[in-house]
């Protein structure tokens, strides 16, 4: 599976209780309708903005990374257009972290081997 990252900003006139109830709602999208594993939700919290988006200069961040095989994201874009509590999001591959957990899976096993070597010629 792909490792996946999503970030979205809630708009900060929301309340703390409905913004945490948007981002279970979220990591349950994820879960249950694009059958994604939810590693990591990290909350930001509510932040200045880069430019205003609207009437804002404040927004909710939360960053959330999950692993997928890359079918239903469309979905979660569909959820956050339909949700006018989003005020934007971003969802993309991280290939960086998939080549890090390949490249330590490589090493690990590799360390394996020589470890059963080891032990065959001392062994002999």
């Amino acid at each position: 599976m792909r490792i996946y990252e999503t970030m979205f900003i809630i708009k900060p006139d929301v309340s703390e209780e409905e913004r945490n109830k948007l981002v279970e709602n979220v990591k349950k999208f994820l879960e249950e309708r694009v059958k994604a594993q939810v590693e990591t939700v990290d909350r930001w919290g509510i932040r200045k903005l880069a430019y205003k988006i609207g009437k804002y200069f404040e927004g909710d961040y939360t960053v959330m990374y999950f692993r997928s095989n890359g079918q239903g994201l469309d979905q979660l874009e569909n959820y956050f257009k339909v949700h006018p509590e989003f005020m934007r999001w971003q969802t993309f591959r991280r290939e960086d972290l998939e080549k890090k957990e390949r490249r330590a899976a490589r090493q690990k096993t590799g360390e394996t081997q020589e470890n059963v070597s080891q032990e065959e010629s001392s062994t002999n």
